[in-house]
């Protein structure tokens, strides 16, 4: 269910996305209007679940995970109850940044990071013999070539009145 967002309520999920550590005194500043007001509207926003939460963006490779890989998984079944429990391992799985269900001859995209080359081939066989896993292609990453953790705002989506 959309939301209807006004023009400020816009601009603080903007700023919000380009610097989500700012006190809520810049953010009014930016936004035009009263601290109050502006801390008010944040609130709303996380309430309804548009802001959903606050968190650091890290450098894997500096962190030592110099691998990022695409796995993608085909399931044996697609019965519902089989999808939910490979849900449930996926959420339990460190080397998986996010996951995807899919539609089409692949069932599931995970990005995953891991140290080095030994470590993700041995995650690997672990998702191969997890139950319902029909197989698991992969791919490695040479380079990245877009990062955008943000919701392109300026994308010209409906904005409420």
């Amino acid at each position: 269910m959309t939301v209807r967002l006004d023009a400020v309520d816009w601009k603080i999920l903007d700023e919000l996305q380009r610097d989500g550590r700012m006190t809520n005194v810049e953010l009014s500043r930016r936004v035009g209007i009263s601290a109050p007001p502006c801390l008010r509207r944040v609130r709303a926003l996380e309430e309804d679940g548009i802001i959903q939460g606050y968190r650091a963006l890290l450098e894997e490779k500096r962190l030592g995970y110099d691998l990022m890989a695409f796995a993608m998984v085909h399931l044996i079944s697609q019965a519902e109850a089989d999808l939910e429990a490979f849900q449930e391992l996926i959420a339990h799985w460190p080397l998986v940044r996010s996951a995807w269900m899919l539609s089409g001859d692949v069932d599931f995209l995970m990005l995953c990071v891991a140290p080095d080359l030994r470590t993700f081939q041995t995650f690997v066989l672990e998702i191969t013999a997890a139950p319902n896993v029909r197989n698991v292609k992969t791919a490695l990453t040479l380079k990245q070539a877009k990062n955008a953790p943000v919701v392109p705002l300026e994308a010209g989506l409906p904005r409420g009145a």
